[in-house]
């Protein structure tokens, strides 16, 4: 694998809050209301969740950070912050010598097809964007912890050997973080879109997406200019605005 070059240094106008303990770094983010874009760490959460409210495991060692700014655009716009995300994530990993990566619509990144990092995109008031980033660096949850037939979790240290403190991890994601928004800013969706893709988990394969009211399956087939999952099922194309997505067993 080539790793990705990073960029180097604290991206300029951002600042950073480290905090031993904090109920959830998005909520902590949403308080704080930031005018200018912001980073909370947390060294320990004591309810951090996940996406649809769901409780996020946090070993003490894991990474937990929430960024909050104010981006151009519409809900639409603000929601292609998650591809970003993933993006540099996966950017900084790749950096770090990190193989096997992928990423699983919508917030996902897998660590040979299991999940290493959760992303979680709320905007809790008008203008506000939280982007909230978990991933296992020390331990992942245990596997009452979740959810049936889900991607089954693992940890950096546990996959490559790699270890890493939260802050250590922070200062390489924060500078990965705003080239790609700088990227999405500047170019639109279309690169994201390409780069995202070339990294998609079970791309051309069968998968099973949850919605709130229905279950979908089909042929993950794309990723459509508003970032909705394209899935070819029996009845025709359906694109995906929002749900879980669950991978066939083999």
């Amino acid at each position: 694998m080539t790793a990705t070059p990073l960029p180097t240094g604290w991206p300029a106008g951002v600042d950073r809050v480290i905090l031993p303990e904090v109920d959830s770094t998005s909520e902590e983010a949403a308080r704080r209301a930031p005018t200018v874009p912001t980073w909370i760490l947390a060294e320990r959460q004591t309810t951090a969740r996940g996406r649809r409210g769901r409780a996020w495991s946090m070993p003490p060692g894991n990474f937990a950070a929430s960024l909050a700014w104010r981006p151009e655009g519409t809900p639409t716009d603000h929601a292609l912050r998650s591809f970003t995300a993933s993006l540099a994530l996966h950017d900084t990993l790749g950096a770090l010598g990190v193989a096997g990566l992928s990423l699983k619509w919508p917030n996902d990144v897998l660590l040979n097809e299991r999940k290493l990092a959760g992303i979680l995109l709320e905007s809790p008031a008008p203008g506000l964007l939280v982007l909230g980033i978990g991933l296992n660096l020390i331990a992942a949850p245990a596997p009452v912890e979740v959810e049936p037939g889900a991607v089954p979790p693992v940890s950096l240290l546990e996959a490559s050997g790699l270890r890493l403190t939260p802050a250590q991890f922070l200062n390489a994601l924060a500078p990965a973080v705003a080239r790609r928004e700088a990227e999405l800013v500047t170019w639109g969706f279309a690169p994201i879109r390409t780069a995202w893709i070339r990294h998609a988990a079970r791309l051309g394969q069968p998968v099973t997406a949850r919605l709130v009211a229905e279950t979908v399956s089909g042929t993950f087939e794309d990723v459509d200019d508003d970032g909705q999952l394209v899935l070819a099922t029996d009845t025709g194309r359906r694109r995906i605005a929002a749900g879980d997505v669950f991978f066939e067993r083999a």
